[in-house]
């Protein structure tokens, strides 16, 4: 397998010579794809192989390509094999923002700032009639999308990971209003969103942020991009580092032309129990199911962010309480 890429590669970029190539396997997250640094002395770049599963993922270079015309920062891409699935695109080198956790914060302020100033441009420009050739993304965020969140979150977190029965989850008290949450998010204006906006999919070169992992990318809602990564189970954030970065996040949309809604931090929260849930439910299904034990790890912190924001939210009393009681026997 490694030989075939190397031959591909040297085919495709002869200055990558066989006999002194160097192929070192990335791992990412949860991804289906497979990643290599195929490196030549100070010569690096990265090949991505990926299969017809998932439909998104042969859309990626498409979406890259028009990520950088309108003006965000991504993986150049160098060449595509559509037939074989194999991507070489530019090396960012190692350092994702999740690699900053422990720097003080005058340094993650400024990275977060410039983060959310790229996804912003996302944003703002994404769905613009006036762009061009606008690429071929995921189905958008609407009632369906929401309600299957929820409910991959109490099939896949509430049940497989803390074994409440399927009786007991369909008789929860907060269903109802789960629902109307759905209903409501629906009923918000939609923007280009990347849909998995956290502090593993953006990485730092020479200082500056760019987004990877964006195939999954979709008409949403911004506050759901916007709360993926202030609530991103991964770093730890203060109360007031996030309200800081959300005051960030306003001021430049509004310097922008934009209008802030009245209800923007209402919308915010039920998009960050969204996020949190959806979250969640991936943590139980990769961890249980598709036995990546170490996704487990990360389930008592998105519990207790998630029974906070939960809070916050008129109607989900109950659930709140559920949260709270399964929190604490997961961090004991």
């Amino acid at each position: 397998m490694v030989s075939d890429l190397i031959d591909q590669t040297v085919v495709r970029f002869p200055r990558f010579a066989a006999e002194k190539i160097s192929v070192r396997p990335l791992e990412k997250g949860g991804s289906d794809r497979n990643f290599y640094r195929i490196t030549v002395g100070d010569d690096a770049l990265i090949l991505a192989k990926y299969g017809n599963q998932r439909d998104e993922n042969k859309h990626y270079v498409n979406i890259a390509r028009f990520l950088r015309t309108v003006g965000v920062r991504v993986p150049e891409i160098y060449f595509h094999d559509e037939a074989e699935g194999l991507i070489w695109m530019e090396d960012l080198g190692d350092r994702d923002l999740w690699s900053f956790r422990e720097e003080p914060w005058g340094v993650r302020s400024t990275l977060y700032r410039s983060t959310l100033d790229e996804v912003l441009t996302m944003h703002t420009c994404g769905l613009e009639p006036a762009v061009e050739q606008t690429p071929k993304f995921q189905p958008e965020f609407n009632t369906e999308l929401y309600r299957w969140e929820q409910n991959y979150f109490l099939e896949n977190c509430l049940g497989r990971h803390f074994n409440l029965d399927a009786a007991t989850l369909a008789d929860l008290p907060c269903r109802h209003r789960l629902e109307e949450v759905a209903t409501t998010l629906d009923e918000q204006p939609r923007a280009l969103i990347h849909r998995d906006f956290q502090s593993q999919n953006v990485v730092v070169k020479n200082g500056a942020p760019c987004l990877i992992d964006f195939q999954g990318m979709r008409p949403g809602l911004v506050q759901y991009d916007l709360a993926s990564m202030l609530y991103d189970p991964y770093v730890e954030l203060t109360p007031d580092e996030r309200q800081l970065l959300i005051d960030h996040y306003l001021d430049q949309w509004t310097a922008r032309g934009g209008d802030v809604p009245a209800d923007f931090i209402e919308i915010f929260d039920l998009c960050a129990m969204q996020r949190l849930m959806q979250a969640l439910g991936a943590y139980g299904f990769l961890g249980h199911v598709r036995q990546r034990s170490h996704f487990l790890q990360h389930i008592p912190v998105a519990m207790l962010r998630l029974s906070k924001v939960v809070a916050r939210i008129d109607g989900l009393e109950s659930l709140r309480e559920l949260l709270c009681g399964l929190a604490l026997a997961s961090a004991t």
